[in-house]
């Protein structure tokens, strides 16, 4: 009798029953092996993105709670309390049912130019005049200008939670999250934040350099690039409306927001009735003794004054003086005014007065007090020539605010003396 040919060969034949079924749990195990690798990653990394976004969160909230508390109420000094708000604001928000672990919460100079955050522990102001902002934006590690904050948030101390990782040894996850809030210059204004319908050129508030400057420009509604009558309106050509302007006049301000980078209507012709009230407005502030300070929209006046003009930032200015009419000086001209404040405490260095008779003299005292200066650069002096006089009707003479001030609206202006309210995120 013949021996079968697997008894021969000592087993099963090559693609038996037997030896697949051997090769199909091998297979089964490694697709179970494979299963429970995706699974582990799906349901971990889901929850893992999950725990970083709260994180993320937890960093942006504090980032922006404490670039909104950077500077003292005044805008005048670095608020010290600044990286305690933004760690008390990140870890009010949760990650994964716990407290956002803050790893470190720093002010600091943020660069536009170079995308990057220097922490600085500095509380010293920094002189905000006759500087650009591109020359704002470069840090100084001896006169650095403090202008945001980053915080860094974490699950390190109590590791994201693994679930299918554990199988393959992992017990939790290290997350980590940055974020960085930056405040500059008033660049979208809330309602309110501006007093009068007036919109200052930036043309007559910076220098031969592009500075914001505290030397004295001046506002003729005559477009000369000083100034226009505004309604305070997008999406507008001309503020042409004489008794909406009115209506305007020393009232509350702004009724709505006004956007930074969007054109707002404007007018550079004068509007006698407009103006009168502004005068007697300004009359009954200051009994024509003090100096009337006034947040004012700032405008870009390349092309001209009217009838819109983009919105580029705000300021502050004080009023020295008004007239409403030239031809007479000697009942008018000023006799007596207080100097601007020259600090953050809102404190005068005196007055200015004079007892002359004679309302030309008066006047070119006054001028030269406050260095009053006509568009070309010259001293505002009196002539009885009406086209080189700087005695002219109708006219509003004023001074950039070299003081710090409230912030006030949402960052995204150019530098005219204003920081803003409200921060921006960054990074």
């Amino acid at each position: 009798m013949k021996t079968p040919i697997s008894s021969r060969r000592g087993g099963w034949r090559h693609g038996s029953p037997g030896r697949q079924r051997g090769v199909s749990f091998v297979l089964l195990a490694l697709a179970l092996f494979m299963l429970l690798g995706f699974t582990a990653l799906s349901v971990d990394g889901g929850n893992l993105f999950v725990a970083k976004n709260e994180l993320h969160n937890a960093a942006d909230a504090g980032s922006l709670a404490g670039a909104r508390m950077l500077y003292t109420v005044d805008g005048s000094s670095v608020n010290a309390g600044a990286n305690q708000v933004a760690t008390d604001a990140a870890q009010a928000n949760n990650s994964q049912n716990s407290a956002s672990e803050v790893v470190s919460a720093l002010r600091g100079h943020w660069s536009f130019a170079n995308r990057t955050f220097t922490p600085n522990d500095s509380l010293e102001p920094v002189d905000l005049f006759e500087k650009s902002t591109a020359e704002l934006d470069e840090y100084d590690p001896f006169n650095p200008f403090i202008n945001a904050v980053e915080v860094v948030t974490a699950r390190q101390q109590t590791q994201v939670e693994a679930f299918f990782g554990r199988i393959f040894g992992f017990e939790g996850y290290d997350a980590t999250a940055r974020s960085v809030a930056y405040i500059g210059f008033a660049g979208s204004l809330r309602p309110e934040d501006v007093d009068q319908p007036i919109a200052l050129c930036q043309q007559a508030l910076l220098d031969p350099d592009g500075n914001y400057s505290c030397s004295v420009g001046r506002f003729i509604p005559e477009g000369d690039q000083t100034g226009g009558w505004t309604n305070f309106e997008h999406d507008q050509s001309g503020a042409t409306n004489a008794n909406e302007i009115r209506n305007l006049v020393c009232g509350d301000g702004n009724p709505n927001e006004i956007r930074f980078g969007e054109d707002i209507a404007t007018n550079n012709g004068q509007v006698q009735s407009a103006f009168s009230d502004l005068y007697d407005c300004w009359v009954e502030e200051t009994n024509k003794e003090i100096v009337w300070t006034l947040t004012l929209p700032v405008i870009d006046c390349e092309e001209g004054v009217s009838p819109s003009n983009p919105v580029v930032g705000a300021v502050t200015v004080n009023i020295v003086w008004i007239i409403d009419q030239a031809n007479q000086i000697d009942d008018r001209a000023p006799q007596q005014m207080e100097l601007p404040p020259e600090d953050s405490e809102g404190v005068s260095p005196g007055n200015w007065s004079s007892d002359s008779a004679s309302g030309a003299e008066r006047w070119d005292s006054f001028v030269e007090t406050f260095n009053l200066q006509k568009p070309n650069g010259d001293l505002a002096y009196w002539s009885s020539e009406p086209q080189q006089t700087g005695w002219r009707q109708k006219t509003i003479y004023f001074l950039p605010s070299c003081s710090f001030h409230e912030p006030k609206g949402q960052t995204g202006g150019e530098n005219f003396g204003i920081l803003a309210r409200i921060p921006v995120l960054v990074d």
